[in-house]
């Protein structure tokens, strides 16, 4: 009798022949060597092998979204033109968390021409499509909706469009006239086709996601929109499919986009737990004086600097603290030439008033390194104690 099929069992009268004659180093009757019947060789069967992420399925044409959609379970969608990178990735798999397992994930990739200005620009913004629906796959999509121009705008470019309002005018619309209205026009499209219970945008292109909601909001488009938090490489360079146009020397220099924020925060948040100090210290220029006479000069500064701490000086303070790191970009070689930086209300987009105090804001930069032009934003709380 054996244990399994051509190993026979210590101790019976085949031991010694069968196929397992090859003894171990030891000498031990019944062990057999690698590569002998019984011993599972890597890649035969018996050895696990690494599972591959099921395909995502790719669809062409609305009616194959729609014969595609789930009978039960959340749809959820993350909108993108394609050139997928982590922070795709990482949308995808927040919307696969929201959607959970009865539902659907379906990543659009469809490259707008209305969102471009300039031909040039709409011919060399990267197609990767292969590798793009390996990127959805592995974060956890199941299907992959790539149509064609024709798909979405059949008998040519839309004769009705969303317009952006004064919102889409500012900042990015300023320096891309139209690209808001061809962008909500084809997230419009995009949502009617694909009938989302969830939709997934990053907080990297941060006036995108606030007029999409507010599209959402005004024209009651019956979908929830979840912004995910910007993905950073190491260095803090924020994510994009733009930055594989960077050389090794632009990128050094397009480092100044994420460290201008970086300091503007931290200035922020250095400002604002000084003026906490200031409100639960009894701290007046009369002491700061009194210890000056002390000798205590160091303490001296210290309690004046609370004592004069003012929140007042925020937006201004966190704008300079930006600029002094832009400025120095601008003399690097090669240069950053920058579009803008703004401190703005994330409703609407205008610029936070010098005297403000409380509240939520977004700093935002866009700059143009070499050909490739690059935008970066973080949100900043005022009055924040912590």
């Amino acid at each position: 009798m054996t244990d399994t099929t051509g190993t026979p069992r210590p101790g019976t009268p085949d031991a010694s022949r069968s196929g397992t004659s090859d003894a171990s180093p030891a000498g031990t009757p019944g062990t057999p060597r690698p590569g002998t019947p019984g011993t599972p060789r890597p890649g035969t069967p018996g050895t696990p092998r690494p599972t591959a992420p099921p395909a995502a399925a790719l669809l062409r044409t609305a009616a194959e979204l729609g014969a595609s959609a789930p009978l039960k379970g959340t749809r959820a969608v993350v909108m993108t033109m394609g050139a997928l990178h982590e922070g795709h990735a990482t949308l995808i798999r927040a919307a696969r968390a929201a959607a959970g397992p009865d539902g659907q994930v379906v990543v659009t990739v469809f490259v707008n021409p209305l969102q471009f200005g300039e031909a040039a620009d709409l011919d060399r913004y990267p197609r990767t499509l292969d590798a793009d629906l390996a990127v959805a796959a592995a974060a956890g999509a199941d299907a992959v909706f790539a149509p064609s121009v024709d798909e979405v705008y059949p008998g040519g470019e839309p004769q009705v469009r969303i317009s952006a309002g004064p919102m889409g005018e500012r900042l990015e619309g300023a320096s891309r006239p139209g690209h808001f209205d061809g962008m909500l026009t084809v997230v419009a499209k995009l949502l009617h086709l694909t009938r989302p219970d969830v939709a997934f945008f990053g907080q990297k292109d941060a006036q995108q996601l606030a007029l999409i909601r507010r599209m959402v909001r005004d024209l009651n488009f019956p979908v929830e929109i979840a912004g995910v938090e910007t993905v950073r490489e190491p260095d803090g360079l924020a994510l994009s499919s733009r930055n594989r146009f960077l050389d090794a020397e632009e990128r050094h220099t397009a480092l100044a986009l994420s460290k201008a924020l970086f300091a503007a925060r931290d200035r922020l948040a250095a400002q604002q737990a000084l003026h906490a100090r200031a409100q639960t210290t009894s701290a007046t220029t009369g002491r700061a004086a009194a210890l000056t006479a002390l000798g205590e000069a160091r303490a001296a500064a210290d309690t004046q600097a609370v004592a004069l701490a003012r929140p007042v000086d925020g937006p201004s303070a966190v704008r300079a603290a930006a600029l002094l790191i832009l400025d120095d970009a601008a003399a690097a070689q090669p240069p950053l030439v920058l579009d803008y930086l703004a401190l703005v209300d994330p409703a609407d987009f205008t610029e936070v008033p010098d005297d403000r105090t409380t509240g939520e804001a977004i700093l935002a930069v866009a700059a143009r390194v070499g050909k490739t032009r690059l935008i970066d934003n973080i949100p900043l709380t005022f009055g924040a104690t912590t």
